[in-house]
């Protein structure tokens, strides 16, 4: 079997680029991932990779990469493109699903495996692996660390269906919500007329360091804000 790995340089991530591996699955190249520890496979920037011509590819997989994959893309690989998305899908697709999973204060958080179509997000489901949180505690950081755990099981499962010569489910998406960087530019912003109770959601679900968290402006500069859990923390 013939892939092409496409991801970030995140924990979660290298260990499924080795789970491939171990699995003595062909990874024919990787792009997004700086990390260079893999005799025999090619490193690409994104140009490079629609540089490459490639023949015969079963599978391009997503693993947290943060790029529009190119229609011309689509079409290579046998049995699909496959991405795994940190956020319950379709309610929370695009970026920044912690801080909006946080301050909309949701019971139950998810990860996902799904199909890649030419839109954000929006292809055929694999499955969603659900979990409790209680998001009157967590931060965005916090979530993205259980989240991870999560998601590189949700990877085993899908990749072993795939080893085992199965066929992997297709569940169409329903009407869901995608949340842009301009929309969480605007949540992260505090205003005066927040009451407390917000303020504090917005601490959390922007907490996200070495990332610029929830924010006010004066004279002009802008500043991160922490609470008190926060500031225990570290």
């Amino acid at each position: 079997m013939k892939v092409i790995f496409l991801g970030k340089n995140k924990p979660s991530v290298i260990k499924g680029l080795r789970y491939l591996i171990k699995n003595k699955i062909n990874v024919v190249a990787i792009a997004g991932v700086t990390e260079k520890n893999y005799p025999n496979i090619p490193v690409l920037t994104d140009n490079q990779l629609y540089l490459k011509k490639f023949l015969d590819i079963d599978i391009i997989i997503s693993y947290l990469y943060t790029k529009k994959i190119k229609k011309s893309f689509l079409s290579l690989p046998k049995i699909g493109c496959i991405n795994f998305h940190p956020a319950p899908l379709p309610n929370l697709r695009g970026v920044s699903g912690y801080s909006f999973g946080i301050f909309k204060g949701v019971k139950e958080w998810g990860v996902s495996a799904h199909f890649v179509d030419k839109d954000f997000d929006t292809g055929d489901i694999i499955k969603v692996k659900k979990f409790s949180i209680n998001s009157d505690k967590e931060t965005a950081f916090s979530l993205e660390e259980k989240s991870q755990l999560h998601l590189y099981e949700l990877f085993k499962e899908t990749i072993d269906i795939i080893l085992k010569k199965e066929v992997l489910p297709r569940i169409k998406q329903k009407k869901g919500h995608y949340y842009s960087k301009k929309e969480f530019e605007e949540l992260r912003k505090i205003r005066n007329t927040d009451n407390l109770a917000t303020i504090d959601k917005k601490i959390r679900g922007c907490w996200f360091p070495p990332y610029p968290g929830a924010s006010i402006n004066i004279k002009s500069k802008e500043f991160t804000l922490i609470n008190d859990k926060i500031l225990k923390e570290i």
